[in-house]
């Protein structure tokens, strides 16, 4: 199954920033109605886009992952220095 893993670690990495948004002092609320819209727009893309983007899936893994890492070491280590 292609996507996979940016699937699983996409995932992951919402709830990493959530947790950012909840310590940060961020209504929950608007949080949560955030966080619901940016997954449906990412379903409707995935949905409509992955017929489109199968030729690609070597380089949209990588850049994916890539990306995830980032942003999951930037979340630890903001959160280790406390900020």
């Amino acid at each position: 199954m292609p996507f996979v893993g940016l699937i699983i670690f996409g995932n992951i990495e919402n709830l990493v920033l959530s947790s950012q948004g909840v310590v940060a002092g961020v209504n929950p609320v608007k949080l949560g109605i955030a966080s619901f819209l940016a997954v449906a727009m990412w379903l409707t893309i995935g949905t409509f886009g992955t017929q489109i983007a199968l030729p690609y899936v070597d380089f949209i893994d990588f850049a994916g992952g890539l990306i995830i890492f980032v942003l999951g070491a930037q979340a630890m280590l903001e959160s280790i220095r406390g900020e």
